[in-house]
């Protein structure tokens, strides 16, 4: 009778699996009933490791996120018939917010030709204040900051930081908010106070804010003074000073999904003013590019298809990551000419691709490229064409190989457009910015490793085993000529943080130069965050 019982129990559960199987509920037209918000707080006080003194009181003091927040950013509401497409779509949109450490929408309690959605969040903790240190390419970096990434629960973003680092000091006051009102407007601001200079910076959108959106429209404002410099061997040679003064304004249509496939229009106005000159009082020579006035109109399409995968531990550590898999192809075109007040003719591009070989849970081979420049007078000018190769290989639930190739070509760039290898740069075990040319290439061998290690249900532990090969072409628009290829072996720990809303995680690298000039240190030692593995 127990075996019964108990096969009677499998195959009921099965029944019920079958019949909310999305495609299923998809193809028999079920209609969405209910939509329950299922939010978890920072803490699950449910579970015992969880459930103390420190962690009730974070909860306490945690503004859980406003059902007005999450229901705005959905795609579909009651009433609507069930789309797979649109809850998977869904997922990805809410999982994109910092202030959720996780999304998911799973259907429930199908009866008379409905179909319940329960859509789970689990928030994280949002304020953030503090002090930081850095330490990457032999440079440091300290920042004061107090954010929060979800005011009150209504997904608004405030920034005050301060920060000290290889560039300059800045003080800066910052604000976003993803969905202003209910017509998904994104503002943007920015205003910092700067050791050599300013800056301004405001953006208002109406972006293609899901694959069925039909039109889009936004604007920008950037007004900031900063001063620059050039480098060779890792050091400050050479620097100027940089006034820039960008306006744009761009509408788009599209006409939506159309078999797995959207298109995407855009045209605009940009005014993009650089005026260069020296530093006041300098310390070091002068290098002062040529000031670069562009007022043009452009047009622009996009072309994407609807393939998009999630994984786990591919760049984070036990979270839901989500990678777009299918085709994407963009494409912009300006003229920029004197009769509009430009100082120059010229016509404006930038074209980028990209797509994925194999399958996301196995072994997959992402590849993008990007080209952008001018043609002036018949002669490209700030040319640019880079590659990027990314090979993921899962080797178990908790090791991945990843290989990175990544190179890039330069034809008359700009001065104040150096390409850099360095420290900062990917190739970890040399100073920041250690060479500069035309073109490098940057090879990338990484053993990642993700334990069971969760300290204080805090962070999770990971570890890598690395080693970085790359070399620049062309000669320092300063001066020095390439070292030729360069290599670095070193060993690393990751901490990804699971209860506050950085997406970023700290690295912790151990890296040994195997080339370069004597004066380097035969150790480089990097702590900083990136916001992946």
């Amino acid at each position: 009778m127990l075996l019964l019982m108990t096969l009677m129990s499998s195959v009921s559960y099965a029944e019920e699996a079958a019949e909310l199987d999305p495609a299923r509920l998809e193809a028999e037209q079920v209609v969405i009933g209910k939509i329950v918000l299922e939010k978890q707080d920072i803490f699950d006080l449910s579970n015992p490791k969880e459930n103390n003194a420190l962690y009730r009181l974070a909860n306490r003091l945690h503004i859980v996120t406003k059902d007005a927040v999450i229901e705005k950013q959905l795609l579909f509401e009651p009433g609507d018939v069930f789309s797979k497409r649109l809850t998977e779509e869904t997922a990805r949109i809410l999982r994109g917010n910092n202030y959720f450490y996780d999304a998911s929408i799973t259907p429930k309690n199908r009866q008379d030709g409905t179909v319940d959605l329960h859509i789970d969040t689990r928030d994280v903790w949002t304020l953030k204040p503090g002090f930081s240190y850095s330490r990457k390419g032999g440079e440091d970096r300290t920042s004061v900051t107090l954010e929060e990434l979800n005011l009150l629960g209504r997904g608004q973003q405030l920034t005050f930081q301060s920060i000290k680092d290889v560039d300059r000091d800045s003080t800066f006051l910052g604000y976003q908010d993803r969905n202003v009102g209910s017509n998904w407007l994104s503002v943007r601001m920015r205003l910092a106070d700067n050791s050599d200079g300013h800056s301004t910076f405001l953006s208002v959108a109406r972006p293609f804010y899901a694959l069925d959106t039909r039109w889009a429209a936004g604007g920008r404002v950037l007004d900031e003074d900063r001063e620059e410099s050039l480098y060779q061997l890792g050091e400050e040679a050479a620097e100027y000073s940089q006034e820039q003064r960008f306006y744009s304004a761009y509408g788009g249509w599209s006409a939506g999904l159309r078999n797995s496939w959207v298109r995407r229009y855009t045209a605009g106005v940009v005014y993009d003013d650089n005026r260069f000159s020296n530093v006041v009082d300098p310390e070091l020579p002068p290098a002062i590019p040529t000031d670069r006035k562009l007022v043009y109109p452009y047009v622009g399409i996009e072309i994407l298809e609807d393939r998009f995968e999630t994984a786990h531990n591919r760049d984070q550590i036990e979270r839901t990551e989500d990678f777009l898999t299918g085709v994407r192809f963009a494409a912009t075109l300006g003229w920029s000419d004197e009769s509009f007040g430009a100082d120059r003719d010229a016509m404006l591009y930038l074209l980028s691709a990209g797509r994925s070989f194999g399958k996301l849970n196995e072994s997959v081979l992402l590849l993008s490229a990007d080209a952008s420049g001018r043609l002036e007078s018949g002669d490209l000018a700030n040319s640019l064409f880079s590659v990027d190769a990314r090979y993921y290989r899962q080797q178990s639930e908790k090791r991945t190989f990843v290989a990175t190739l990544g190179a890039t070509y330069g034809d008359n760039l700009d001065l104040d457009n150096p390409v850099d290898l360095g420290g900062d740069t990917g190739l970890r075990g040399y100073p920041l910015r250690y060479q500069s040319g035309e073109s490098k290439a940057l090879l990338t061998l990484e053993q990642r490793y993700f334990t069971d290690w969760y300290p204080f249900r805090l962070f999770r532990v990971g570890g890598a085993i690395f080693a970085d090969v790359g070399r620049t072409w062309g000669d320092n628009p300063i001066g020095g000529e390439s070292l030729g290829w360069l290599k670095d072996v070193g060993i690393g720990l990751r901490f990804a943080s699971t209860r506050s809303g950085s997406r970023s995680m700290v690295h912790l690298d151990i890296a040994f130069p195997l080339d370069g000039d004597p004066s380097i240190d035969s150790v480089q030692i990097s702590l900083e965050s990136k916001r992946g593995f």
